[in-house]
């Protein structure tokens, strides 16, 4: 009986797929999605593999151009938009395999105080005369962000993704599965047990971490734009490859960027799973081997990810 595979969930960011700099061009990302496939389908053919995305840049994009429709919905609509366009992207470099996208509602709790304290950046890069504007109709706050400013949400803590069981078992009979999108759709339990969708926007990276929890995944990757986890932000100077927990705590880490992807890595091999790393999309295969990129290790845990 052969072994059974290792599951690996690797996140994807938003802004890899559509820079928030840049204006949303469908060319574009169905390019940067083909490159993301080449990059996942060396780790799709030796381990079960579910993919997770940001929606941080096409969100904002929607909920500019339907700014009273709720951040639950659109984060709903990204998720669908974002899920099928990488869906086709996977299917068709691994036409042999199964892809499944899956709309994933992620609960919350209501009274997190991340909703008192907006952080989380969406939407496009805009000039300050642009997001005055923005900011007097809707009364949106923004920050300066990658040399201009953005839009930011709340961005409360995920406590579970519903779909997490289903997502496992599709996974592991040999499906590819692509979920959490944008972190998942925002819901709070009422007291009968209701759900009922919130105005924010999940950080992925930390939603991405909870489901491999959930599932006992081997691996989260978080793949992004920058090689390693720099100490001395935004010199880029001083990366940082194998750190330990107490090093990374010392750190400045922005709340908005590169903070929750160390706090998901942390925060994955401290819960028990074996090993996480943040690196470039286009080095996946070499980051799960721990050849490249910061990675976190759990030394209770033996064996390696293959």
């Amino acid at each position: 009986m052969s072994e059974p595979r290792a599951l690996v969930v690797a996140a994807l960011g938003g802004n890899a797929l559509a820079p928030p700099d840049k204006p949303y061009d469908a060319a574009d990302m169905a390019a940067a999605i083909a490159s993301a496939a080449d990059a996942l389908a060396p780790i799709a053919e030796t381990c079960d593999l579910i993919v997770t995305h940001g929606n941080g840049p096409q969100i904002g994009y929607l909920s500019e151009n339907a700014p009273r429709t709720p951040l639950d919905v659109l984060g709903a609509e990204s998720e669908g938009w974002l899920g099928y366009v990488i869906e086709q992207g996977l299917t068709n470099r691994l036409p042999d395999r199964t892809t499944l996208g899956i709309l994933t509602r992620v609960v919350v709790a209501a009274d997190d105080p991340a909703f008192d304290q907006p952080t989380k950046p969406v939407g496009p890069v805009l000039s300050e005369a642009e997001a005055t504007v923005l900011q007097e109709a809707h009364g949106w706050p923004f920050i300066a962000d990658r040399g201009g400013f953005r839009r930011v949400v709340p961005s409360p803590h995920p406590l579970e993704v519903i779909e997490a069981e289903e997502i496992g078992i599709l996974a592991r009979s040999g499906a590819i599965v692509v979920c959490v999108g944008g972190g998942g759709i925002p819901v709070v339990r009422d007291v009968r047990g209701l759900l009922h969708g919130v105005e924010a926007v999940v950080d992925k990276d930390i939603a991405s971490a909870l489901l491999a929890l959930q599932l006992g995944a081997d691996a989260l990757l978080l793949l992004t734009d920058v090689p390693r986890v720099y100490a001395d932000w935004p010199n880029r100077e001083n990366l940082l490859r194998n750190p330990s927990v107490d090093e990374v705590s010392a750190l400045f880490l922005a709340a908005g960027s590169i903070g929750p992807k160390v706090n998901a890595a942390v925060g994955f091999v401290a819960g028990g799973g074996r090993f996480a790393a943040i690196g470039l999309l286009n080095q996946a295969v070499d980051l799960l081997a721990g050849n490249v990129g910061t990675a976190f290790r759990n030394q209770d845990v033996a064996g390696s990810v293959s």
